[in-house]
């Protein structure tokens, strides 16, 4: 069906059908879940987050597509659960930016919207890594750029952007070695797929749309996981070196320090200075990059990758006073992604099925204050004894969700409102809950202060919960927190469900697993077996700390012999033993030097 353009009541009709399409998928998506940063369901975490951007616009549409794509953009970045999530609202948020000024978009201008939202995308990533849903909608968007010049058609546009697409999702095995291994397409670029399938069966008017592509162009079966990925999916968790990050090395990264600030013009030394934003940039650009700049009359926010932080300092102060600092060691969470914690979160395939928890916000136990507190904090949490753990150690509000249930934005700007402080930390306790977390961050800037601690698992959670001390300034206790969640060591037993063999440990369906490390480092038929296994390979000479928190099916009895058996074998390590009640996990073992 020919069009030249499209108005607010196609837009939100494409929209509704993709987001029927992806949620008619989602568990195709999910059974091809290797993404290499960690992402435990991306066909769940990206109908959700989709889900939540089209009862919005089902809610709030018009004849404007501008308006409607301002709703939908807003719908997605409160929605937004997981990295997939995430990356899914950003590249919604910057089409609707360019929407914005327009009640209908042709061609050209649809093609333009599409590209911005891919320039969204890649500035909200740290280390954008291609062969992911990143790659398919820059391609999808480049080629819609140059297609757009030669037809007033957008069902056309789009039957081509469709079709780079799938062209670009294809190609991500030969981009991303971890996808070729298992021999799979990426999860996001397939989710985006089933978007744009939806929005051209919108557009064509009828409901036929393509299957989706495996690494050899083939239609698979929906939600059936290739055999290779029983085989090797394990790998993504038992061994950096199949995971993609790992073929980064900590020494690549040439910028190392991540900066973001704010400069105020009216304060300091020099508030005459004339800003040049362009010069501004380029000067950053000598020993920089990821270079965000927004300015205006009174505030300057500035985000930079550089080698010379305290150049940049220097720099910044010939326009105003600095706000808001914000500085992290991008080597140094490199390295913590592949040593430290559980950073690998439990996938489907691999582990027991984990129960549905609700994600909520739980009251705190104190309300505020009239006067704001000098400091407040959010955490993540799965087990009410963990939660309790958590409120003894300060924590105003918790948010309750496991993996399959991750905490939206949302839900963690309705938790930072709930409390009464001047600044707020937050603790996600997940490594695919932290970008949730940031972006609540992010559109509550300039209203409050708040700090992501990047906690990748609970012990990290409690760790940097106890490092805090309610005296210190932000900096101090900043990076007093990031240094206790580095030391600590996670371990977690839960059930294999599957037979496999990971780095010739065979592994029966129905046994116990230690993992530690984001590795399967041991199997048993006896839950005291694999955990005395999974911490004797934890335990190092210096290391004195070991806490275990028992889960909802833990046994009594083994609980005891494990910490017999820890005082008898390792006599200078203090033990430790809390209720838990977490889901899946029988233990989650701490340990700490």
């Amino acid at each position: 069906m020919s069009k030249r353009s499209i108005n607010g009541t196609d837009f939100t009709a494409m929209v509704l059908a993709g987001a029927e399409k992806l949620q008619q998928h989602a568990e195709h998506v999910n059974s091809l879940n290797v993404f290499p940063v960690p992402d435990g369901d991306t066909g769940t975490n990206m109908n959700l987050t989709m889900t939540a951007g089209s009862n919005e616009l089902k809610k709030n549409n018009t004849a404007s597509v501008g308006q409607c794509a301002g709703v939908l953009s807003k719908g997605l970045l409160m929605g937004a659960r997981g990295n997939s999530g995430v990356i899914l609202s950003q590249l919604f948020r910057g089409l609707g930016r360019y929407a914005a000024q327009y009640d209908e978009l042709n061609t050209q201008q649809f093609a333009a919207a599409l590209q911005t939202g891919v320039d969204t995308a890649y500035k909200a990533v740290v280390k954008p890594v291609e062969g992911t849903i990143l790659t398919v909608a820059k391609e999808a968007a480049r080629h819609a750029v140059y297609y757009a010049r030669r037809t007033t058609d957008v069902t056309e546009l789009m039957t081509e952007v469709l079709a780079k697409a799938k062209e670009a999702l294809a190609n991500t095995p030969e981009l991303l070695p971890v996808l070729k291994q298992v021999g799979v397409v990426d999860s996001g670029g397939q989710g985006l797929v089933y978007i744009y399938e939806g929005f051209l069966q919108h557009l064509m008017g009828n409901g036929s749309t393509a299957a989706p592509v495996t690494a050899q162009g083939q239609a698979p079966a929906p939600a059936v996981v290739p055999a290779a990925v029983l085989t090797k999916h394990e790998n993504v968790l038992s061994s950096v070196q199949s995971s993609a990050q790992s073929q980064l090395s900590t020494e690549d990264i040439e910028f190392l320090y991540d900066m973001e600030f704010f400069i105020n013009r009216l304060l300091g030394n020099s508030v005459k200075a004339n800003f040049d934003e362009e010069s501004f940039r380029k000067a950053l650009a000598v020993n920089g990059d990821s270079i965000i700049v927004i300015s205006d009359d009174e505030t300057i926010k500035v985000h930079v990758h550089s080698k010379t932080p305290g150049e940049v300092l220097n720099l910044a102060l010939q326009y105003g006073e600095i706000t808001q600092i914000h500085i992290l060691n991008m080597r140094e969470q490199h390295r913590d992604l592949l040593t430290a914690g559980m950073d690998i979160a439990p996938m489907p395939e691999v582990f027991a099925d984990i129960p549905k928890e609700e994600s909520s916000v739980q009251a705190p136990a104190v309300p505020p204050a009239d006067d704001m507190a000098l400091y407040g904090f959010i955490a993540v949490s799965s087990g009410e004894g963990i939660s309790d753990i958590f409120r003894s150690l300060g924590v105003d509000a918790i948010l309750s969700g496991g993996q399959t249930m991750n905490p939206s934005t949302e839900d963690f700007v309705n938790a930072i409102s709930s409390i009464s402080a001047k600044h707020v930390y937050i603790l996600p306790n997940n490594s695919n809950i932290v970008l949730a977390a940031q972006q609540a961050k992010e559109l509550l800037e300039g209203e409050r202060e708040i700090t992501v601690i990047p906690s990748k698992s609970i012990p990290q959670g409690i760790a940097a919960a106890f490092a805090f001390q309610e005296d210190d300034a932000v900096d101090t206790n900043t990076g007093n927190m990031l240094e206790a969640i580095a030391q600590v060591k996670s371990g977690q037993v839960t059930n294999a469900v599957r037979d496999t063999v990971i780095e010739e440990l065979e592994i029966k369906s129905g046994q116990y697993i230690g993992i530690s490390n984001s590795k399967i480092v041991s199997a048993s038929d006896d839950l005291l077996a694999a955990s005395q296994s999974l911490l004797t390979s934890m335990l190092e000479n210096g290391d004195e700390i070991v806490t275990i928190l028992t889960g909802a099916e833990s046994e009594e009895k083994v609980t005891e012999s494990l910490e017999n058996w820890l005082e008898q074998a390792f006599p200078q390590v203090e033990v430790e033993v809390h209720e838990g009640g977490q889901p899946l996990y029988y233990y989650v073992f701490s340990v700490e030097p």
